[in-house]
């Protein structure tokens, strides 16, 4: 065979590896896409409200909170109900992605038998239904930010940034336990205990300057706490995170995603076994 043949020959064969890769892309989208809408459908389908609730659960527990913590609080946090509202809906979004993906791969595990998908489908499809659901919290919180007259400022352009390492962060989280939920059903237990001392640890009903000492600095280090920190100040300040701040994100999120994905990937073919 000619050098040309060849040549022609293996770019052909380059041209097919690349459109055969665009289409198996293309299915994992739709993959993801189905099994979102059929989490969502799953989560509200026994009620009426449905999706509202994404909106109206986060407007409810505002004005709990509120009442109970406003006048304790008002005198070192302004606008309180909107201080409270950024950290919850942030948590509320690491959490509901983080429990929903570590019992995924027992929720599917018929799925995983019959069908050649990869297992990272699936977890990647329940932190995707915990950002569809931010979406729909975040149009409450829109609202009431335009109640409490917080005016627009172009630093709140830097929330989707904010957003998309915590969904980072949340993804290695993810890996970790769905991993572990595998061959250790009292993860689930656990988790729930830690994400508890989390919360606390998160500063998102108190302001972190009436904390001291060794604590101050467990929450400044808490990473969950650098993100709600930002987008407190992103949108309720106007002012962009310090440097030191945007950097700790970024390290958080790259580094948990790194150890969470290394894990989950050197572990995944004993998860056929045991499931």
């Amino acid at each position: 065979m000619s050098a040309k043949k060849k040549a022609k020959k293996t770019e052909i064969e380059k041209t097919t590896k690349i459109e055969e890769k665009k289409e198996r892309r293309k299915q994992y989208f739709f993959v993801i896409r189905e099994l979102t809408s059929r989490e969502i459908k799953r989560k509200y389908s026994r009620s009426y409200l449905g999706i509202v609730w994404s909106v109206l659960n986060p407007l409810l527990m505002m004005a709990v909170l509120s009442m109970i913590f406003s006048q304790l609080f008002q005198r070192s946090i302004e606008n309180y109900p909107i201080y409270y509202l950024t950290g919850y809906i942030l948590w509320q979004m690491f959490t509901g992605s983080t429990n929903a993906a570590m019992t995924t791969l027992i929720d599917n595990k018929m799925l995983l038998i019959k069908v050649k998908l990869p297992m990272e489908i699936f977890i990647l499809a329940r932190v995707y239904t915990a950002l569809v659901n931010l979406g729909y919290s975040i149009v409450a919180y829109i609202v009431m930010l335009v109640v409490f007259g917080v005016k627009p400022d172009w630093t709140m352009l830097f929330s989707p940034v904010i957003i998309l390492f915590l969904l980072i962060f949340s993804l290695g989280i993810s890996f970790v336990l769905a991993m572990a939920y595998v061959f250790f059903g009292d993860v689930k237990h656990l988790y729930s205990v830690l994400l508890t001392l989390w919360m606390y640890c998160s500063a998102i009903f108190y302001p972190i300057d009436r904390m001291e000492g060794v604590i101050r600095k467990v929450i400044e280090f808490n990473p969950i706490f650098n993100y709600i920190d930002a987008m407190r100040n992103v949108v309720m300040y106007g002012i962009l995170p310090p440097v030191w701040e945007i950097i700790r994100m970024v390290v958080w999120a790259i580094i948990v995603y790194a150890i969470g994905y290394c894990i989950f990937r050197k572990n995944k073919n004993k998860v056929m076994q045991k499931i």
